[in-house]
């Protein structure tokens, strides 16, 4: 078993689901590929993506699916 990615997008809305995510006790983990950091010059284009584990899917689906509706 391994990841599996459930969002793709703006970091704030990853940050957002991240939360209703683990407050039903499922851990998350979030991949930003963000350079803006590094190089302030680029936008930033590159969608902050939100992985859980593929055990933890099932457990975590309604409050993905209740997310996704309200956006």
């Amino acid at each position: 078993m391994g990841l599996m990615k459930v969002f793709s997008g703006s970091e704030i809305l990853a940050l957002a689901l991240q939360q209703k995510i683990e407050e039903i006790g499922v851990t998350t983990v979030i991949r930003n590929n963000n350079q803006s950091n590094v190089l302030p010059s680029i936008e930033n284009t590159k969608a902050v993506e939100l992985f859980i584990q593929e055990t933890d899917f099932s457990k975590a689906n309604p409050a993905i699916e209740e997310f996704r509706l309200s956006i």
